[in-house]
Formats: C-alpha cells, sequence, structure tokens
C-alpha cells in the first residue's frame, strides 16, 4: 500500500494511543477515526516494515456508538468522535491487551476506569504559539488547531488564551514559541510560561502578558536553565487532602481537576503502615498527603529541578526530601520501608530504577503509571521479582 491509497477496512479493535487496528493484504493498519466493528474507507498516511498509517476519510458502517465531532483529532481528542460509556470500555481494552502482550500478564477481571467529566477537566496545558494564533496540534502534526473544540479547557482558560493571542500579535516580531498554563482546580490562580523562540527579546513581553485572568508569568529560552519571573507569581497552589501543594507553572502536576481528589485518595488506600519511599515525588502529591493521613516516615525523591524545589517548599520538613534522580537513590543498610510508591514519566522506569525500587525490599509497590505500554512492560519485572498483581484501577484523567 502507497501513501495516498484509499481502501476499505473492517476495524477489530483499539490499541494504545488511540488509533484501531485493521488487516488489509496480510498488513496490520493502524486507523484513526474509527471504532471497532465499523468499515470504513481510509487512506495510507505511511507503511513502515510492513505495518500501514491510515486515516477515516469515510464510514462505510457506522457504529451505533459514534458521535459527532470536530474534524480531525486536535490536542489528544483521538476519541472523541466515541460515544464516552463505549471510550471507557475501550480504554479497558487497551490496559488488558497491553497486560496479555507485553506483560505477559493475564487479568483475572478487566480493569476499572473511572469517569471524568469531559468539559474543562484540565489544568495543564502546553499550547503552541503559530501565525498570530494559540493552540494544539493536530495529532501527528505540526498544524495549529482551536483549543476549544477539544473542550479540554475551560470557557474562562480559552478566553485567556484569546487575549494572550491578541496581546502577542502587538509584538513587533515573535516572541514565543510555545505557552504553558498551569491553574489550581478552581481555576482562582492561572499561571503561564512562555517558551521563547530562539532570538526573542523578551523585555517587552511582561507587559503582554498582564492580560485579564493571568496571576502571574514566567518565560525562558528553551536552551536556558534560567528562568525569568514576568509578573505576579508564576505559582498555583491548591490543598489536596490536607496537604498544601503549591508548584511552579513548569513543574508537572497531575492534570485532571475532576478526580484529582478521589485519584489520590485510591492511591493512599493502598499504603501500609510504617515508613514509605515516595519515588518521582514530583512536588509531593502522594508523599504528603499521605503525611497528613499519618504515613510514615516518609522519603521522598525528586529529580526535575523545578518539581523538586517545589517539593521541598511544600515538605517544611515534614517529611525528607532526597534531590537526585531514581537511579541513584539507595535505601540505607537496615532500613526496612512498608510501602513504595512510583509515579514515572511516560517512559516508565529505567532498568537501573527498576531495580534499585526492587531492591528497596517494600511489601507492598504501588505503580502510578501514564503509559500502559511501559507499565505493562515493568509490571513483568515486578512479578518476576516476585511481587504479585492485587489489583489494577484505571482513571481516565484524559477523557
Amino acid at each position: 500500500m502507497n501513501r495516498g491509497e484509499r481502501v476499505r477496512l473492517t476495524i477489530e479493535r483499539p490499541a494504545a494511543g488511540g488509533r484501531m487496528i485493521a488487516r488489509h493484504g496480510g498488513a496490520i493498519v493502524f486507523v484513526s477515526g474509527a471504532i471497532p466493528g465499523e468499515v470504513v474507507e481510509a487512506e495510507v498516511e505511511k507503511t513502515q516494515r510492513g505495518t500501514v498509517w491510515a486515516a477515516t476519510r469515510r464510514v462505510v458502517e457506522r457504529s451505533p456508538d459514534r458521535i459527532d465531532a470536530p474534524e480531525g483529532a486536535c490536542g489528544g481528542s483521538v476519541f472523541a468522535h466515541i460515544a464516552y460509556e463505549r471510550q471507557r470500555q475501550l480504554k479497558s481494552a487497551i490496559i488488558e491487551d497491553a497486560f496479555r502482550r507485553i506483560g505477559r500478564i493475564t487479568l483475572d477481571q478487566p480493569a476499572d476506569v473511572v469517569a471524568s467529566p469531559i468539559d474543562g477537566y484540565r489544568m495543564r496545558a502546553r499550547l503552541h504559539v503559530r501565525g498570530g494564533s494559540i493552540g494544539f496540534f493536530r495529532e501527528g502534526t505540526h498544524a495549529l488547531c482551536d483549543a476549544a473544540s477539544t473542550r479540554q479547557l475551560r470557557d474562562d482558560t480559552i478566553a485567556v488564551v484569546r487575549r494572550l493571542e491578541a496581546a502577542l500579535s502587538k509584538a513587533p516580531r515573535a516572541v514565543a514559541a510555545d505557552v504553558e498554563i498551569a491553574e489550581n482546580v478552581d481555576a482562582s490562580q492561572r499561571a503561564v510560561h512562555f517558551e521563547l523562540v530562539p532570538d526573542a527579546d523578551p523585555s517587552g513581553l511582561a507587559a503582554l502578558a498582564q492580560v485579564a485572568g493571568v496571576t502571574g508569568a514566567s518565560c525562558a529560552h528553551p536552551e536556558n536553565p534560567r528562568t525569568i519571573d514576568l509578573f505576579g507569581t508564576p505559582f498555583v497552589s491548591d490543598v489536596v487532602r490536607g496537604a498544601t501543594l503549591t508548584r511552579h507553572v513548569r513543574s508537572f502536576f497531575q492534570g485532571n481537576r475532576h478526580l484529582l481528589d478521589g485519584f489520590v485518595s485510591h492511591v493512599l488506600g493502598h499504603v501500609t503502615a510504617g515508613p514509605l519511599v515516595d519515588l518521582y515525588a514530583g512536588v509531593g502529591l502522594f508523599s504528603l498527603t499521605a503525611a497528613a493521613a499519618g504515613a510514615g516516615p516518609i522519603i521522598a525523591v525528586e529529580g526535575d529541578r523545578f518539581a523538586a524545589r517545589d517539593l521541598k517548599r511544600n515538605a517544611g520538613g515534614a517529611i525528607s526530601v532526597a534531590e537526585l534522580p531514581v537511579e541513584k537513590f539507595a535505601i540505607g543498610a537496615g532500613e526496612a520501608v512498608a510501602t513504595v510508591i512510583v509515579d514515572p514519566p511516560r517512559t516508565g522506569m529505567s532498568t537501573n530504577a527498576l531495580a534499585r525500587s526492587i531492591a528497596i525490599g517494600a511489601p507492598r509497590f504501588i505503580y502510578v503509571s501514564c503509559d500502559v505500554a511501559t507499565l505493562a512492560r515493568d509490571a513483568r519485572v515486578l512479578l518476576d521479582a516476585g511481587y504479585r498483581m492485587s489489583s489494577v484501577r484505571a482513571f481516565d484523567l484524559f477523557p
């Protein structure tokens, strides 16, 4: 099959990442914009080593779960054409499939996927600036699309994006390539960070960034570790399960305002009495809420300088903080740990990090993951090391 060719496909099942799997002439085809059970006419986008990627151009036999959605997948809205209950079923199937294929693990029952409201759920977003507009990229491209169409951001956040567009248009030349937005749960605080184009002069950016609805701003050149505060405070803050969590706009934090409290509560529900080690601790979401609940003593480990700085400030001495990569952390000889929590990035845990985590010897290991493929891979290593899986639960943080 060649790029641009159109083929008729019967969609079989979902794949991790949002595409669906079909077969044509012995080749596996990953199809966007489709639903299992549908027959579609799809256009070939690329072929690579016997695998084909294609995009739905016409639905021949329509699923009853298909709903109206903006054309094209904007900003990760790859399931926007699917009724929400069916989305949750498909995500559960993706989890089951990944554990079976990658981890060689058969789940006792399908993973429950905790539902989220789909409007305005997102507290963190990275948007791109192109040609005077600010928006998400269309899936797999650098073509800009309107963030409002995704419904991920609150209406007042979209209004701020529009004001920033108007303000940046007054600059004599392009100054920012990307804009990060961080809000607290009720959106009473909203910080923005501008990633500057390589030769930008940020001297006039402070005045442009002071639009209604923004409580603070910062900027930086992409290759320069120094962050420049423009005005206000580039921090936002929430109290979560009794812990005050203040974080810089550039620090990672879970992005779904609707599920945050229940998500944290579920993780803490698996923490046992005794010493706790929280790896990839971020700004303290699990370690400090666990401390507020009476757990501990607690060691929190974080290697990112922005998040580690926030973690130390938030901890205030209530827990021990180690600012170093997980690959360099080791528990002291003779120390007993009851529970380990890990919350690694999408790439999962490196071989060294996972080995060091297992070497801690905690009887309870809680793995929080944002990527089911790397979770399944690492779960296999944990099982081979002697752990057994007691539960799997999913939270639809990106509905």
